[in-house]
């Protein structure tokens, strides 16, 4: 299955004329004219974007996400790239309709006739793992039908396998690959992918950041229908809005791209350190504007979390970039464990410095985070710093929020938009504030063992009560030694037994 897989990758990278993108890199573009020449017969009259955009879509859900995640980077792609990619993002090409019925008579025990009022066969919209139809309940509200694809399973069974592979000799290949943790991006891509398949999983991440944002002025998220939802099929509220990759619609329509480019940027933020839950699958496809312009959350497959800890040394270091604190960013990254404890403070300020300093006071058309990552990608090999798996949703995350301001608005100010944010969020998390939420959520235990705490004072005190407990918990040990012996015995014995048995019935 494996090398059938490998086979087909490389049957479509060759039908559809793939190898030109390889070809024309400098360093090998004397190939170019070689094998031009042997392989004299193949001609292609389809533009590059659409044979690149076919073959991912030929290939399956792994690249197709993989060309929804280039669609955004307009500062790193050739735009007629970056235009055909974007039609990955909710216009794949759908599955027969009756499949659709059949999944979903299996899942909910009827036929979409009969479990609403109205059932549209023909898919409103079409993604890589599941497709979208339009339906009206018997009570008359308008909801979408996601429906998952049938049979996806092991075709990204055996991506994963070939990723795993290529992770492998990354790390056992290159210089940087054991730092880097290749097998372990690989892990949480998986595991990622793999929630993305149970629509059930879905619709629980739906309901809570629906609950995270119910009466926000910034964002909506439909509610889940739960009486028809299973593991292969999601019933949600129907959204209307316009796509926010339809800049001259969103014009026409009056809506604030300003304002909505500095939502987004809040939005993010607040996923991140208030919740430490965000939806980390924010392409255009997912994301549609409303009349009184907010925003709508589509597809919830794929979320996020972080522990309190990473949001802290997060909110220190943004914050530390913001303010031209390089030296704390520095402490930070020691602090957190991400570099060696013996790292020189000085040198990885001067590095960091090197990198960041040349960004500040200019718009986002004028910078690209993806750069800024490169270049302390290429830093961080001096310092050993390790590539953290958990923060790799957060970090696409990010990226994706910055190709969708660079679209909305160019002169976006990203550092200015999120310093008063993380500034309040850390006098919440650091100040008197933070002390009284700690006492309130400490305040049920301090119940429980303030009341005991003299008794236990006096036992302390007494000399006789704590030989007492010393004895007693003495011979608590001695008892459990003896416990553990006997099971060792008899394990011994059992294991004795089966080997005579199987010895026997030879």
């Amino acid at each position: 299955m494996f090398l059938l897989r490998l086979f087909k990758i490389l049957r479509v990278v060759f039908v559809y004329g793939l190898d030109e993108f390889i070809l024309g890199h400098e360093r090998v573009r004397g190939l170019e004219t070689l094998v031009r020449r042997v392989l004299f017969w193949r001609r292609f009259d389809t533009p590059r974007a659409v044979r690149l955009r076919l073959a991912l879509e030929r290939l399956g859900p792994i690249f197709v996400k993989f060309g929804q995640v280039l669609s955004t980077r307009r500062d790193l792609l050739p735009l007629d790239l970056a235009d055909e990619l974007a039609r990955l993002q909710d216009r794949v090409r759908p599955f027969d309709p009756q499949l659709a019925a059949q999944v979903i008579e299996q899942a909910l025990g009827k036929p979409p006739q009969a479990l609403f009022k109205r059932f549209d066969p023909q898919p409103v919209a079409s993604a890589s793992v599941a497709q979208v139809h339009v339906a009206e309940l018997h009570n008359g509200r308008k909801v979408a039908v996601k429906v998952l694809r049938p049979g996806i399973l092991p075709v990204i069974e055996s991506d994963l396998a070939l990723l795993r592979v290529m992770a492998w000799l990354v790390e056992k290949l290159f210089a940087d690959g054991r730092r880097l943790k290749p097998r372990e991006v690989v892990a949480e891509f998986d595991r990622h992918l793999h929630d993305e398949l149970d629509l059930q999983r879905e619709a629980a991440n739906a309901s809570q950041l629906r609950r995270n944002f119910l009466g926000s002025a910034q964002l909506i998220v439909p509610e889940v229908f739960w009486d028809y939802t299973r593991r292969e099929v999601l019933v949600l509220e129907w959204m209307d809005g316009i796509p926010i990759g339809r800049i001259e619609e969103m014009l026409a329509a009056g809506i604030d791209l300003k304002k909505l480019s500095r939502f987004g940027v809040e939005i993010f933020f607040t996923q991140v350190f208030r919740d430490g839950f965000f939806h980390a699958d924010m392409h255009p496809g997912n994301i549609f504007v409303a009349a009184d312009n907010r925003y709508i959350a589509l597809d919830f497959g794929i979320v996020g979390s972080l522990s309190d800890n990473d949001r802290r040394y997060l909110a220190i270091n943004f914050l530390a970039f913001f303010n031209r604190d390089y030296k704390r960013v520095a402490t930070a990254h020691i602090e957190s464990g991400w570099v060696p404890k013996e790292t020189r403070v000085e040198e990885l300020e001067a590095a960091i410095r090197t990198v960041c300093e040349p960004v500040f006071d200019k718009p986002l058309a004028d910078i690209s985070l993806a750069q800024i990552l490169m270049r302390l990608f290429e830093t961080s090999r001096r310092f050993d710093v390790e590539i953290q798996p958990q923060l790799v949703l957060l970090q696409k995350t990010l990226l994706n929020i910055e190709g969708l301001g660079r679209q909305l608005d160019p002169q976006l100010d990203l550092w200015a938009t999120a310093r008063p944010f993380l500034q309040r969020w850390m006098d919440e998390q650091i100040g008197w504030r933070a002390l009284v939420r700690q006492l309130k959520h400490e305040a049920p235990y301090w119940a429980e063992t303030l009341p005991k705490l003299p008794r236990a004072l006096v036992e302390l005190a007494d000399p006789a009560r704590r030989d007492r407990a010393r004895e007693l918990a003495e011979a608590m040990l001695q008892a459990q030694r003896q416990r553990n012996e006997w099971l060792a015995v008899i394990a011994g014995l059992l294991t004795a037994l089966l080997v005579v048995l199987a010895l026997v019935l030879r």
